[in-house]
């Protein structure tokens, strides 16, 4: 089967929260992986989605290091949704 991978850089104006994960993340680029595979058959090239990843900061003590997490997309859509929507004081 065919896939591929597409990366994304979204950027958080304010710190955010993602449905599925149990912290707070700070402001900044984050960078988003989506895998999707061929769907084979048709007269058409479409791709369906398989996976949707963010990097993210380790929680603490591990600051300096990063982690993919398997995330919804739905999540993300939802909290670029509320960052452009949070009041800037």
């Amino acid at each position: 089967m065919t896939t591929r991978t597409r990366r994304e850089t979204i950027v958080f104006a304010h710190p955010f929260r993602l449905r599925g994960l149990d912290r707070e993340l700070p402001a900044g680029a984050y960078d988003l992986v989506t895998d999707e595979e061929l769907i084979e058959g048709l007269s058409f090239p479409v791709f369906r989605r398989v996976a949707t990843m963010i990097t993210v900061p380790c929680a603490p003590p591990h600051h300096s290091a990063v982690e993919m997490i398997a995330i919804d997309p739905d999540a993300v859509s939802d909290a670029r949704q509320a960052d452009s929507g949070t009041s800037r004081s």
